[in-house]
């Protein structure tokens, strides 16, 4: 009889807030070129974190749904109704990718993107990356879940390397992954402490500009989740 039964998926925030995008200009209400509201207001009006409304953005700009034009904010793209609809059925899938292939795409992506920010970070990035771990250490010592903060380290990773698609494509998986991680209770109060700390290393190894080191950090950093994806490939 318990075959029979099929899971209950709910749909995450983010899930969310892209069906209502979508809504909105099938409907008409929003049409090309019309600004969406500031994330905060979006925020707000919504019940969501900014983190949230950040990673729903992000996902509808990679796949052309959204634009974000100087001094005008973010905007709808022109596209039509038809392709707007396999565009976003297309981003809602990915939140159906198994876990074991994310974390292998994740590894991939960001071993590029720690190596090329060591190469090529700034003084600003620098800034950016250490006010991102600030957060995130603040949170975790205050005993409270930093998925959003953890989101928004690896993306300060991301910007540094300045290589726009590699930004793009760990901004369209990097929700997917943290998601993945409190469904399969990879993070815990213990791992999260680890983590700050090799998030630590990571960004000394960057700020130095150690290419080897950077590189040596992420794997290390990532090595208990690829081992724990293994682990499902294998059963």
């Amino acid at each position: 009889m318990l075959e029979n039964f099929s899971e209950i998926k709910v749909e995450s925030p983010v899930d969310m807030i892209i069906g209502q995008v979508r809504a909105l200009i099938t409907s008409g209400q929003l049409e090309p070129g019309d600004r969406l509201p500031a994330e905060r207001k979006m925020a707000e009006k919504l019940g969501v974190s900014r983190g949230n409304v950040r990673a729903a953005l992000q996902k509808l700009e990679f796949y052309g749904i959204l634009r974000t034009l100087p001094q005008s904010g973010t905007v709808v793209a022109g596209l039509g109704i038809t392709a707007l609809e396999g565009l976003i059925t297309d981003v809602l899938q990915l939140e159906e990718s198994d876990f074991s292939s994310l974390v292998e795409t994740r590894a991939m992506l960001e071993v590029e993107c720690v190596k090329l920010a060591a190469e090529r970070r700034t003084a600003e990035d620098l800034m950016e990356i250490e006010k991102a771990l600030a957060a995130y250490e603040d949170k975790i010592k205050g005993g409270e879940v930093a998925v959003e903060e953890d989101l928004m380290f690896h993306l300060s990773l991301a910007d540094a390397s300045k290589n726009g698609v590699l930004k793009s494509l760990m901004m369209v998986i990097a929700p997917d992954i943290i998601a993945s991680h409190t469904r399969y209770k990879v993070c815990d109060e213990k791992t999260e402490l680890k983590a700050l700390f090799e998030h630590q290393e990571i960004l000394r190894q960057i700020r130095e500009q150690n290419v080897a080191g950077a590189e040596e950090a992420i794997l290390g950093h990532l090595k208990d989740v690829t081992d724990f994806s293994e682990s499902l490939r294998s059963n």
